[in-house]
């Protein structure tokens, strides 16, 4: 199994006809994702390397089954575009655009909680179920099958603990960049439930960064309702305080938020930190072959 994203993933691809949107989604293609439409306002009846373009959500669902959207619309119309793909009926939405406003997320937030819809983002790289689906601008290329799950807010230590899992020969059932921003729409909590609820995942990698308190609240989740190990990574151990570290969510004040904190919250909670990317990787590969 895989979560999020799979086999029976049917992609619609909001802003398929711009300059990003074309390439990733031809890219989520050509690895055997089901890409089955796009859609651009004003632009249907065209089609982009014969993937037919819709105006609508609501007309891509319509006429092709569509599921799961991936959104590569600016930051101006891209909550409008989360609103659309929620009321067409998708399943999943994959957020990749990023600065989007705050107040505008959080709205948006609650609008889809409500919907039992599955939002992965903003700000985010997408979600990977190797050799099944890619959703997103994750490189396909540095990863294959395995039994660990990933889920991270940062897509640029997503592929290098990816990459040297792959080195050692462990794969993933699915990765997934939840983003960095104050506002996301799947917590660790989220993404680390649905692992434990898939028989083929034996173990979850988390890689958090300073800033804000998933971390804390994930090691709580993690010993009172995972069974299967999890091992972390956390960046931003030399961070200074009050200074913002990459991801608008990644900052902090005082004592709090500080990757030595959530290092020792999830270490109490009974997960093994890796103090650098690679002693992360190299503690999920040990945990699945023994």
């Amino acid at each position: 199994m895989a979560i999020l994203v799979d086999a029976d993933t049917r992609l619609v691809v909001q802003g398929l006809t711009g300059r990003e949107g074309r390439f990733h989604a031809l890219r989520n293609r050509e690895y055997g994702t089901n890409l089955v439409a796009g859609v651009t306002p004003g632009k249907a009846g065209q089609d982009v390397e014969g993937v037919p373009v819709f105006n609508t959500v609501a007309a891509a669902v319509a006429e092709t089954g569509a599921n799961t959207s991936l959104i590569f619309v600016p930051a101006r119309f891209a909550v409008d575009a989360l609103y659309e793909a929620v009321d067409a009926g998708v399943g999943t939405v994959v957020l990749i655009t990023e600065n989007i406003p705050v107040l505008d997320m959080t709205r948006a937030y609650n609008y889809v909680r409500a919907k039992g819809v599955a939002l992965v983002g903003p700000n985010c790289p997408g979600v990977i179920s190797p050799g099944k689906a890619n959703v997103g601008i994750i490189p396909g290329e540095i990863t294959h099958p395995g039994p660990v799950g990933l889920v991270s807010r940062s897509g640029t230590l997503t592929y290098q603990v990816m990459y040297e899992m792959a080195e050692a020969g462990v794969g993933q059932t699915t990765a997934v960049g939840i983003g960095g921003d104050p506002v996301v729409g799947s917590s660790f909590i989220d993404v680390l439930a649905r692992f434990e609820a898939d028989p083929e995942t034996e173990a979850v990698v988390m890689i958090g960064e300073i800033g804000g308190d998933e971390e804390e609240q994930a090691a709580r989740f993690v010993a009172d309702s995972m069974s299967k190990p999890v091992v972390a990574y956390i960046a931003g151990f030399e961070a200074p305080p009050g200074k913002r570290m990459g991801h608008a969510g990644a900052i902090i004040s005082g004592s709090s938020g500080t990757a030595k904190a959530k290092a020792e919250a999830l270490e109490a909670a009974g997960v093994q930190v890796g103090r650098n990317p690679t002693e992360a990787a190299e503690l999920a590969v040990a945990r699945v072959k023994g």
